[in-house]
Order: structure tokens, then C-alpha cells, then sequence
């Protein structure tokens, strides 16, 4: 069959959409790496390893086990959300400009700036992008109140709240969003109270990618496999451009991934998780699937569970139920080396996002 033919194909040019926005921005992130690597290095924008925590407390694990990473590059996120905020825009203005210019349509049917299905994720992602960029900078700046420098929780928490809230009231105002969908059970609508769940699955997301950017590669390829399975959701529920969206973030996480493998030559920082966790929840609520994203990182309900546990435990029983939270920390204090914990949470988010697109679908959302 002839690519001319292929062309008239709904279905082929879908599928071609989709892995061809990815392979774009893997491709667009690769090539700005070296660039912003070097600026990194150049400026000495490293990291200071923590030797307390937010209580005052010595961290006697991490400090240990990761001070030879004192002073490698942050902020390596600008290459993910700054690659898919050029791709985005590209495809809109430009795209359609060469299609004409070289008199094919093919390159311009690229476009997946939507109104309806990514605006939402591309403010989420530029909004959170910025805010965990500042506390980057306060960060390796040293300035603040936290020791060390970087916005304190309450502030960051504060910052995230206001973003979510922007979201909420247009899901809801604007949208007329007020429904939850049960995978194989209904949609039911619960009214004003979307609003609070729309806001705590922003924070969720957020806040949980970044207790999980811990380790070398970790958050990344637990975030890889999370939008990959919202782009087949999406995909299954005909958003195309939304689909090309998720497919596009996948593709600038997997070239940000190449470099952020253990040994890490830059981590992704604040300015990565937040603005990658904001979007992915939004990502979820704009599928109408919630309680499918639950299930599909569900490595992030045990690294914030973990959190919780171990603060409550200490605050009201004065011990410690792990060795270091989150998570990752206890297994890498007891001996895992640190390639070990990410990988195996590697394949325990392919395991988790395979279940979850297969209720997603078969669920009906």
C-alpha cells in the first residue's frame, strides 16, 4: 500500500500521530541536553545532599549513602517540559506552515494544540515547570528559610494549592465537570465536592513525584511508563491530540531517562517533578479516570503512605517504622544498591500501569 493511500487511513494516521509526536520530542530533548547540561556544569547548579530533615532530625542514612552526589547538576527537568511546551507550539504554528510550503498535509495533521484536550495539561505543566524551578534556584542558592535553602513545604504546598484551585474551577465552572467515573460501575456525579477531589489528586501527583525523585532514573521511568499508559488510554477514548500530548512527554522523559541512568549525570529536580506529577494528575481527570491512576502509580501511594507512617509514628509513638522513608531509602538502607530499588520499581510500575490501562478499557474510562 502507497503512503498515499496510507494517508486517507483514520486509523493508521492515528497511530502515526501519536508515535511520531513521541519520537519529536525525544528527539528535540536529545538535542537540547548537551546545551543545558553545559549550562549546568558551566554555573555549577548542583545539589546539596540534606543532613537534616524538615524536623531538625540528622538524616543519618541518606546523608551517608548519597554524598558523592553533592554537586551534580539540577534542574535537568527544563529539558522535559521545555521540550514538549516547543514541540506543542511548533506543531501549531509551524507544522501546518512547512505542510503548505512543501504542499502535503501529512506533517500538519501533527498538530495537537487543542484547546479541549491540552491546554489544561500544557498550564499544568509550564505552571509547575516554574514554581519547582524557583525552589531549584533557592535551593543551590541556599536561600530560604529551610536549612540549606528551597521553599519550605508549607510554601510549595501553598503555591500547588492555588494551581489546583485554577484547575478545579475551570473543570468544573467552565467544563461543567462534577462527575467521578468506577471503572465497570457507572459515572456518578458528586457535584461542589469535585472540586476538593480535582484539588487533592493534584497534590497527590505532585507532591508524590517528589518524594519519589530520589534515585538515579527512579521518578523518570516510573513517570516514563505513567504517561505512556495514559497515552493508549487516551488513544482508547479517541483524544487523539491528548494522547499526542502524553505520547510527547513519554518521548522527552525516555531522552531525559538516557542521561539520567545510574550514574546520573544531572537530576530532574523540583522543576521536573512538580511540573511532570501536576500534569499527570490533570492528565488523569481529563480521562476521567481517577481511581485507574491509583493503580497505575501505585509506587507513589507507597512512597507518600511510607512518609505518613513514618511521621506519625515518631510524632506520637517516638520510633521509627522504616530505617528512612520514603520507601526507596529503607530498601537502599538495608543493603539494596541503588540500581536494584530503581529497577525493581521499574518493573513494578510496568506491572501496575499494564493493570491499570487493561480496567481502564475494559472499565469503559
Amino acid at each position: 500500500m502507497e503512503i498515499a493511500q496510507i494517508q486517507h487511513i483514520p486509523e493508521a494516521m492515528n497511530v502515526f500521530k501519536v508515535l511520531a509526536t513521541g519520537v519529536l520530542a525525544f528527539v528535540l530533548a536529545f538535542f537540547i541536553t548537551p546545551f543545558w547540561a553545559h549550562f549546568l556544569y558551566r554555573k555549577k547548579i548542583g545539589i546539596k545532599i540534606k543532613k537534616n530533615s524538615v524536623q531538625g532530625e540528622k538524616l543519618t542514612y541518606v546523608s551517608a549513602l548519597h554524598k558523592n552526589k553533592e554537586g551534580t547538576p539540577t534542574m535537568g527537568g527544563v529539558i522535559i517540559w521545555l521540550s514538549v511546551l516547543l514541540l506543542a507550539f511548533a506543531s501549531h504554528f509551524i507544522f501546518p506552515w512547512f505542510a503548505c510550503l512543501v504542499e502535503t498535509d501529512f506533517i500538519a495533521r501533527l498538530d495537537f494544540l487543542s484547546r479541549s484536550q491540552v491546554w489544561l495539561p500544557l498550564f499544568a505543566l509550564g505552571a509547575g515547570g516554574v514554581l519547582g524551578l524557583l525552589d531549584d534556584y533557592m535551593s543551590v542558592k541556599g536561600i530560604g528559610k529551610n536549612k540549606g535553602g528551597g521553599m519550605r513545604f508549607l510554601m510549595r504546598f501553598y503555591w500547588l494549592f492555588i494551581i489546583a484551585g485554577a484547575g478545579a474551577w475551570w473543570f468544573y465552572d467552565k467544563l461543567g465537570w462534577d462527575e467521578i467515573h468506577i471503572p465497570a460501575v457507572g459515572d456518578f456525579s458528586i457535584g461542589l465536592w469535585y472540586i476538593p477531589l480535582f484539588i487533592f489528586v493534584i497534590l497527590f501527583t505532585a507532591i508524590s513525584s517528589n518524594e519519589t525523585d530520589g534515585l538515579d532514573g527512579l521518578n523518570a521511568g516510573v513517570l516514563l511508563m505513567a504517561f505512556s499508559a495514559f497515552a493508549a488510554i487516551a488513544y482508547a477514548q479517541n483524544k487523539m491530540d491528548l494522547a499526542a500530548f502524553c505520547s510527547a512527554v513519554s518521548g522527552a522523559l525516555l531522552a531525559f531517562l538516557w542521561f539520567n541512568v545510574y550514574p546520573a549525570r544531572f537530576f530532574m529536580g523540583d522543576t521536573g517533578a512538580m511540573a511532570l506529577g501536576t500534569t499527570l494528575g490533570t492528565v488523569a481527570l481529563l480521562t476521567d479516570s481517577v481511581i485507574v491512576l491509583f493503580i497505575i502509580v501505585f509506587i507513589y501511594v507507597l512512597e507518600s503512605g511510607s512518609v505518613v507512617i513514618q511521621l506519625f509514628s515518631k510524632r506520637f509513638f517516638k520510633r521509627k517504622v522504616f530505617l528512612s522513608a520514603p520507601i526507596h531509602h529503607h530498601f537502599e538502607a538495608l543493603g539494596w544498591p541503588e540500581p536494584k530499588v530503581t529497577m525493581r520499581v521499574w518493573i513494578f510500575t510496568m506491572l501496575t500501569a499494564v493493570i491499570g490501562v487493561i480496567v481502564a478499557i475494559l472499565g469503559g474510562g
